[in-house]
C-alpha cells in the first residue's frame, strides 16, 4: 500500500470517527442535572470537544502538585491558538475560570454545554465573531479529586463535589499576589502570556437566602480607570437586563453590614489583590466574580451561569474594540505612576448610604438557647425589602511612589516572585552604591495564627529613612513606569494589604540575632545614663506607657541595648529601597 493511499484511508477513518460521535450530552446532563463529572471524565470531554471542532484546542497550562494536568481549552473561530496569532487578529481574549474552588462547579458544567452548543451544534453562530476564549474547566485539580457529598455543608447540590483547597491546603483565591502554590505560579505564567482582556471567575456563594440566582462582584466603585468603570457598569446593566428576560435575577454580592443580619443593611467593598478580581483590577483588566446562590438547586445555578456566559460573549463580541482600547489606555497610565500618590487600600464609609430594593425572603431572627447567639430562620416565601446600602468607597492607606525600587540580591525569593507577575527589572552586574529611602518599623504585631501557610504581619508603625548603600551583583532595580506599576506598588509598599511584607516574606528582619548578658548591660546602661541623663526619663516613660512589654529584666536591658552602639543596625529596617531620582 503506497503512502498516498494510506493517508486517504486514515483521513476517511478519522472522518468516520468524528461522524460517529452523536452523543454530546455532558455527564451533568446525563445525571438528570444532579452530578458533576470527576477529573478524568472532565478531561475526556475536553478532548472530545477538541477532537471534533477545528475551532477548539485542548492543552494543559501546567501540573498540580499531585501530578494532574491543569486543563485549558483555547477557542477561536479563525483557528488562532497562540497569544501572538490572536493578538494580530484583533480579537478580544476572554478568560473563563471554573473550579478554583472545586466544590463550586457550575462554571465547568455550564461552560461545556455552552461550548458544545456554539461549536458542535452551531446553536449560536453569531457568537465568537470577535472574541477568543481561554476556558479553564478545573483550576484546582487536586482539590477537585477530594470528592465527597460532604464538602459543602451550605450548598444544595451537586450530589458530590470537590474540596475548596489544593493538596497543600492552599486556597488559590487568596494566592494571586504571594503565589505560593505551584498551580498559581503556572496560572500567572499563563496570564502574562495571554494578558486576557476580560476575566470571569465562577463561584458559589455562602451567606443568606434571597431570590437571586446569581450575585456578582466587579470593581465598579471607583478604584479603576474611569473608562473601565463606565464600561463595566454598562456591561452589568446589559447583562442584568438580558438575564431578567431569561427569568434569572442578578444582584451585587450580598454582604450584610453585620454578618447574617439583614436588618443592618448591605455593604459593598472592593477586593484586595490576593483575590482574583482584585488582582485583575491591579493588572488593569475587568473581572467578573460570579457567585451563584448556594441554596438554589444545582440545575438552576448551572442554567444561570450558562446564560450569563452566553450574554457575556455576545457583549464582548460587540464591544471588543472599546474593551481592548480602554485596557491599553489603563496600561499606559500605569506606565506613568512614578512620583504620584497611589491608594493601596480602600474602605467603605459607614456614614454615606442609599436605599435599594432587595428581593429577599421572609425571615425571623430568634435567640438560640443552644449557642446563645442570633439564629436567622429563612422561609421559602419571597419578600421585597428596602434596605440601606453602604457603597461609598473611601481611600485608606496611600504611598508616594518612587521612580524605582531596589531589592538586594539576598532576597532572591522575592525577586523570583516578580517574574511570575510579569514585572520587568534591571539586574546589577557589579557592586553599585545607590542613595535610596526605605522604612524603619516599630510596634510590629503578628497574626496569632497562620493564614494560608504564612504568619502575616498585621500591623506596624513606620517612618521613612534615608540610606546610602552598596548593592551587590544580582540585586535588581524595578522601574515603576511599566504596565505592571500597580502590582509593583501593591507588592513592595509595606502598607499594601497584600504586600510581600504583610505576607511574611521579610519576617526575618524583625528577629533579634545577637544577645547581651544582664551583668554586662546593667553596667553599660548606667554608663549610658551618666553620659545622657535624658535617657533615664525616656526609659521610665517607656515602662509607664508599655508595662506589658517591659515586664521583666531582659526586656528592660534590651531597651538599653537598642539604644547602644551594639544594636543591630538592620533590625526592623525594610531591605527594599525606594529610588526617587531618575538615574539608576
Amino acid at each position: 500500500m503506497n503512502k498516498w493511499l494510506t493517508m486517504v484511508l486514515l483521513t476517511m477513518c478519522l472522518g468516520l470517527a468524528r461522524a460517529q460521535i452523536t452523543d454530546w450530552e455532558t455527564y451533568y446532563e446525563k445525571s438528570n442535572f444532579l452530578e458533576t463529572p470527576r477529573y478524568d471524565k472532565t478531561i475526556e470531554y475536553c478532548e472530545q470537544l477538541a477532537d471534533h471542532s477545528d475551532f477548539i484546542e485542548y492543552t494543559s497550562f501546567g501540573k498540580s502538585v499531585q501530578g494532574r494536568d491543569l486543563p485549558l481549552l483555547i477557542i477561536d473561530r479563525n483557528r488562532n491558538f497562540t497569544p501572538q496569532a490572536i493578538k494580530e487578529s484583533g480579537n478580544a481574549v476572554l478568560m473563563i475560570e471554573a473550579c478554583i474552588h472545586p466544590g463550586e462547579s457550575e462554571g465547568k458544567d455550564a461552560g461545556f454545554m455552552l461550548l458544545r452548543d456554539i461549536l458542535i451544534h452551531n446553536k449560536y453562530p453569531e457568537l465568537l465573531e470577535n472574541t477568543s476564549i481561554l476556558f479553564i474547566p478545573i483550576f484546582n485539580a487536586d482539590g477537585h479529586e477530594r470528592f465527597s457529598a460532604y464538602n459543602r455543608i451550605n450548598q444544595n447540590g451537586p450530589k458530590e463535589m470537590g474540596w475548596r483547597t489544593t493538596a497543600e491546603n492552599y486556597n488559590l483565591n487568596r494566592d494571586f499576589t504571594k503565589a505560593d502554590a505551584p498551580e498559581m505560579q503556572q496560572w500567572l505564567t499563563l496570564f502574562n502570556q495571554w494578558l486576557p482582556d476580560m476575566f470571569v471567575d465562577i463561584h458559589t456563594t455562602d451567606g443568606a437566602d434571597y431570590q437571586y440566582a446569581i450575585t456578582y462582584g466587579m470593581h465598579v466603585m471607583g478604584d479603576m480607570n474611569p473608562e473601565q468603570t463606565d464600561w463595566q457598569n454598562q456591561y452589568l446593566g446589559k447583562i442584568e437586563e438580558q438575564l431578567k428576560k431569561d427569568d434569572i435575577l442578578m444582584f451585587p454580592y450580598v454582604s450584610f453590614r453585620r454578618w447574617h443580619d439583614p436588618r443592618s443593611g448591605l455593604i459593598r467593598q472592593t477586593s484586595s489583590p490576593r483575590y482574583s478580581t482584585g488582582y485583575l483590577a491591579s493588572q488593569n483588566r475587568p473581572a467578573l466574580l460570579v457567585e451563584t446562590h448556594m441554596l438554589k438547586d444545582y440545575k438552576t445555578r448551572v442554567d444561570a451561569t450558562y446564560q450569563l456566559l452566553k450574554h457575556t460573549i455576545a457583549y464582548t463580541d460587540t464591544h471588543y474594540q472599546t474593551l481592548k482600547g480602554m485596557n491599553r489606555k489603563a496600561d499606559n497610565e500605569s506606565e506613568n505612576m512614578a512620583g504620584k500618590e497611589f491608594v493601596l487600600s480602600y474602605y467603605t464609609s459607614q456614614k454615606d448610604s442609599t436605599t435599594v430594593l432587595f428581593k429577599g425572603v421572609e425571615y425571623d431572627i430568634v435567640h438560640s438557647d443552644l449557642t446563645d447567639g442570633i439564629w436567622v430562620q429563612f422561609s421559602d416565601k419571597p419578600k421585597d425589602y428596602n434596605l440601606v446600602l453602604f457603597d461609598s468607597l473611601m481611600p485608606g492607606k496611600k504611598a508616594l511612589l518612587p521612580n524605582a525600587y531596589i531589592i538586594p540580591v539576598q532576597w532572591y525569593h522575592v525577586i523570583n516572585k516578580l517574574k511570575l507577575h510579569g514585572i520587568q527589572y534591571i539586574t546589577l552586574n557589579e557592586p553599585k552604591e545607590i542613595a535610596a529611602k526605605t522604612y524603619k518599623f516599630s510596634d510590629i504585631k503578628f497574626a496569632g495564627f497562620p493564614f494560608e501557610g504564612r504568619q502575616m504581619v498585621e500591623d506596624f508603625e513606620m517612618e521613612e529613612v534615608a540610606m546610602l548603600k552598596t548593592y551587590m551583583p544580582g540585586s535588581v532595580i524595578v522601574p515603576l513606569n511599566q504596565r505592571t506599576g500597580k502590582i509593583i506598588a501593591h507588592l513592595l509598599e509595606p502598607e499594601g494589604p497584600d504586600s510581600f511584607l504583610r505576607w511574611g516574606f521579610f519576617n526575618s528582619i524583625f528577629e533579634r540575632k545577637e544577645y547581651v548578658e544582664t551583668y554586662i548591660m546593667e553596667k553599660m546602661a548606667r554608663e549610658m545614663i551618666k553620659e545622657n541623663p535624658d535617657l533615664l526619663k525616656e526609659y521610665k516613660q517607656a515602662l509607664e506607657e508599655h508595662p506589658e512589654v517591659y515586664n521583666n529584666q531582659w526586656a528592660k536591658v534590651f531597651w538599653f541595648l537598642e539604644r547602644s552602639a551594639y544594636r543591630d543596625q538592620q533590625k526592623n529596617i525594610y531591605p527594599v529601597g525606594k529610588i526617587y531620582n531618575s538615574e539608576f
